[in-house]
């Protein structure tokens, strides 16, 4: 490893296998080139660089950034289910099963379940 040298750090993970490589590539290359030299693409053939999206310590970036010696580059795969979406169905549930209020959405006052309870009863 030369003075004009870096040495960092590409991973890409499945649920079944990891990949943790190590490089070293010329000062001033860029985040695509840094992986396309690691040999992470051969290794993993379904990755698609223009679709998948990267980062530097687990901050999105763009492939044409430039990572500095010591980085780690991360290559994401593409979520299976919107977060947004599963909280809201999770919300949802709990609603009906009583355990969110159904009007705010929040937990439900202890307090006030008594109340209506005991109203329902009379």
């Amino acid at each position: 490893m030369t003075d004009k040298q870096i040495r960092l750090e590409v991973t890409y993970a499945l649920p079944d296998q990891q990949a943790l490589l190590e490089v070293v590539v010329e000062q001033g290359a860029t985040v695509e080139q840094a992986i396309k030299a690691s040999g992470i693409l051969r290794r993993f053939p379904n990755i698609d660089l223009q679709q998948s999206k990267v980062g530097i310590w687990y901050k999105t970036c763009k492939l044409d950034d430039q990572p500095k010696e010591g980085d780690r580059i991360a290559i994401y795969r593409p979520l299976i289910a919107d977060p947004k979406e599963v909280r809201r169905r999770r919300a949802e549930k709990a609603k009906q099963e009583g355990r969110a209020d159904k009007v705010t959405g929040g937990r439900v006052n202890p307090l006030k379940r008594r109340e209506k309870e005991t109203k329902e009863a009379d």
